[in-house]
């Protein structure tokens, strides 16, 4: 059946179409012949109990030869009725994990008994990448979430190396590694506590890195796939915004561990779509649930359509909700 979908998102003159999921997923949709919207997460406004966006019909498509603005066509926006008009949302804009973003979720849940929203808002605002993944510690590399100087000293003369990053941060940003003499430790946490309000976490550095960072897409709760990301020249960071390339890889005996522990939990809370990352074939690092990536990477390895399986989801959901 054709759905109506609503697609809050960053611009879309501004994304990179060749590995953005948020387009892939409007290809699959477009190809299955659901109406598709485009707005982002200002353009929300709430009014006697609707919340609504003006929002511009969108088509898309992957060019041959991509130019600007080549990869997709906006009709003339209306004022769309998020509660009333539209099937599913697609909260897919990008952190950072801010009141923004909370706040975007606070005003879809309000529609969320009418209108399915991908992925759940109430679940979204209360797993944090790097928060949520605290409830899985026994399959983490030692962590410390702290504001304290002397905390991360105490840590960083217990590991030996750490890595410092913001708790809410993202696509690799902002993410530093300290070896053991713990040069520039106390500026980086004075220069953290003036950046950032809430604690930071540290972990002790996972040598590993060097070999790959493993992105784990789950879809409804099961694994529909995996690409291992591989850090650039003098990088830790192997996010591929950040220059990071891929490679196709298996999962683990212990990754699979991961992922059964994990996945009755997403799909309980509504998180239809999430990519984790493990390090070393057994650290768990984030669960990330904002804005997960990684489905175009793992279909040119895997051939497996990830878009497909999370549409596949969807349907399945609002079937659920219509008995």
């Amino acid at each position: 059946m054709p759905l109506t979908v609503a697609v809050q998102m960053d611009p879309l003159d501004q994304i990179n179409i060749a590995g953005d999921s948020t387009f892939a997923l409007m290809l699959s949709a477009q190809a299955r012949g659901h109406r598709l919207f485009h707005y982002t997460a200002d353009a929300l406004n709430y009014r006697d109990g609707r919340v609504w966006a003006k929002a511009h019909p969108v088509t898309v498509r992957r060019p041959e030869k991509a130019g600007a603005g080549d990869h997709f066509a906006f009709g003339d926006p209306v004022a769309l009725d998020l509660g009333e008009q539209a099937d599913v949302v697609l909260m897919r804009q990008d952190p950072p994990f801010d009141l923004g973003y909370i706040t975007a979720t606070h005003l879809l849940e309000r529609i969320a008994d009418r209108t399915l929203i991908v992925n759940d808002p109430v679940s979204v605002r209360n797993a944090p990448e790097k928060v949520f993944v605290l409830d899985y510690a026994r399959f983490m590399p030692p962590t410390l979430v702290t504001r304290s100087l002397d905390e991360a000293r105490a840590f960083l003369a217990e590991h030996g190396e750490i890595v410092v990053k913001p708790l809410h941060g993202n696509g690799g940003k902002a993410i530093f590694h300290v070896r053991a003499a713990g040069e520039n430790l106390s500026a980086l946490i004075e220069v953290f506590n003036q950046t950032w309000r809430e604690p930071h976490m540290v972990q002790a550095f996972l040598p590993a890195v060097a070999k790959g960072d493993k992105r784990i897409v789950l879809v409804d709760g099961e694994v529909a796939g995996a690409i291992n990301r591989l850090p650039g020249e003098g990088e830790i960071r192997s996010n591929l915004a950040v220059g990071g390339s891929a490679q196709k890889t298996e999962l683990t005996p212990r990754e699979r561990e991961i992922c059964d522990a994990l996945g009755p939990e997403l799909k309980k809370r509504g998180l239809i779509f999430v990519g984790i990352d493990v390090i070393g074939g057994e650290w768990l690092t984030e669960i990330n649930v904002t804005s997960p990536t990684g489905i175009v990477a793992i279909e040119k390895f895997d051939g497996t359509d990830v878009a497909g399986l999370i549409w596949d989801a969807v349907d399945r959901r609002l079937k659920e909700r219509a008995r």
